[in-house]
């Protein structure tokens, strides 16, 4: 068994390595092409729409994991973009991340990958527009973030180079860790025991999955490995889904810095959030 999981360790982990390299170095030189003082121009403008595509665009090129993202928030918010769009960036921005989307791709299929950006896009628009609608803007705290600037950069081979190690240093280890899971998971859990489980249409599963994934800090990096494994293995995609979701769109670091700039009704209201949010993406992917 134990020579079963390492040659699966070993597999999954060449196959990741060369896949995250080529990605990210790939991405990494697009993202000089952005042009980020325009984007920014959207956010704050009048047009509704713009500024929602203008946040998940931004949301998409800045791969920021959810506590990340909490300093980003606080400039926007003290910028006087718009509450609503300010929340829609912030539920799309753990979840949108160009690098790990491109994985999925390669790992569990191009209409998963779609499917996934699109679903979680428009719930992060909902749901940011609906915490606006009910008064949520109140519960914001007066705070200020220093230390922050905006990631302009210019289109370089050396920076794209620079910006993939550091990368490598960041994301790359909860790849390997979600990888040497995947392992255990695939040359020690029975396939007869995950697809028996947590294989079948129960709608309970789904939301059984998103509250297990939000006291977990787990980023997507390390979930795409391990969601291949458990689909293999014979776990129904959608609570797949709702897990990886809920893990990375919420995290007790994470609740811990919004505590800090929201008041408690808006973090039970962010938690809440995710939790539909990563609910209705997995029953979402039942019908996909």
């Amino acid at each position: 068994m134990f020579g079963s999981i390492f040659q699966s360790f070993l597999s999954i982990t060449f196959e990741l390595t060369l896949l995250f390299i080529g990605i990210s170095f790939l991405i990494s030189l697009i993202q000089g092409l952005i042009p980020y003082k325009k984007i920014n121009r959207y956010l704050s403008g009048k047009n509704t729409a713009l500024g929602i595509l203008a946040a998940l665009l931004l949301a998409f090129i800045t791969p920021f994991c959810s506590c990340s993202t909490v300093p980003v928030i606080v400039n926007l918010l003290k910028e006087k973009i718009r509450f609503g769009i300010v929340m829609v960036f912030l539920f799309s921005s753990p979840v949108l991340d160009p690098t790990i989307i491109t994985l999925m791709g390669a790992l569990l299929g191009v209409k998963v990958a779609v499917a996934y950006t699109v679903i979680t896009s428009i719930l992060s628009t909902i749901i940011g527009l609906l915490l606006e609608k009910l008064g949520f803007e109140k519960s914001v705290k007066q705070v200020i973030m220093t230390g922050y600037e905006e990631n302009a950069q210019k289109f370089s081979l050396k920076r794209a180079l620079q910006e993939t190690l550091e990368l490598m240093k960041t994301v790359y280890p909860y790849l390997i860790i979600g990888a040497a899971i995947g392992a255990v998971i695939h040359g020690a859990v029975p396939t007869e025991w995950i697809s028996t489980t947590f294989g079948g249409n129960q709608w309970w599963i789904v939301p059984v999955a998103a509250i297990i994934g939000i006291p977990l800090y787990i980023r997507l990096s390390m979930m795409i490995p391990m969601s291949q494994i458990l689909i293999v293995k014979g776990m129904a995609v959608a609570p797949v889904m709702a897990l990886m979701i809920s893990s990375a769109g919420a995290s007790l670091p994470e609740l811990t810095l919004l505590n800090s700039i929201f008041q408690k009704r808006l973090v039970a209201a962010f938690v809440v959030s995710v939790f539909a949010m990563s609910t209705l993406s997995g029953f979402l992917f039942y019908l996909i």
